[in-house]
């Protein structure tokens, strides 16, 4: 389901403002309208650094941006990811306002506690429809990372999932997970 385009602008306002809070709340915009996301607790803020710092040692040749605006104005969608990886050929392309998800080679999502159904339901239907190529869900509570690929529209043809310890294979990347903090 898609928000149409006056809804979409009203509601990317409406974002503006909320995110301009003193508590500087992380707004997107899913299938049902406004998500409200709460301060990251410090194991999905070590998790996201950790992360973060491997992708960029093996892909010098992209950038990794934490906490930036990805949005698809056509299906009426603006996304958060913890991380996004985006080739450095395509940095001037972008617009102002917000990533293009179809230049994204890689979104991260580290599961909030608070909230994991938006990153395991939501935002795979969301990801796959703006075309983002590869997804990588990391749960500090489950202990898992799990690899998703082939988007089809509506969610990913390819799943794998991998326990805390062993190195994840997500594209180009290899990933170690051995020291990634845990909820308790």
């Amino acid at each position: 389901m898609s928000i149409d385009a006056a809804t979409f602008a009203r509601l990317r306002e409406i974002a503006d403002e909320l995110s301009q809070l003193p508590m500087k709340p992380r707004v997107e915009i899913g299938r049902q309208g406004l998500v409200m996301m709460v301060s990251p607790t410090t194991p999905h803020g070590l998790t996201a650094i950790y992360l973060r710092r491997q992708l960029e040692q093996q892909a010098p040749d992209a950038l990794v941006f934490t906490d930036t605006d990805m949005q698809d104005a056509e299906l009426g969608r603006m996304r958060v990811p913890d991380l996004m990886v985006l080739p450095m050929d395509l940095i001037d392309s972008q617009p102002q306002d917000a990533v293009n998800p179809r230049d994204v080679e890689l979104v991260v999502e580290v599961v909030s506690r608070s909230n994991p159904e938006n990153d395991y339901r939501d935002k795979i239907a969301d990801y796959s429809a703006m075309g983002i190529p590869l997804y990588l869900i990391v749960d500090p509570g489950r202990g898992t990372a799990q690899v998703m690929s082939e988007p089809d529209g509506t969610g990913y043809g390819k799943t794998r999932t991998y326990d805390y310890g062993q190195p994840v294979s997500v594209g180009r990347w290899l990933l170690a997970t051995g020291d990634l903090p845990r909820y308790r």
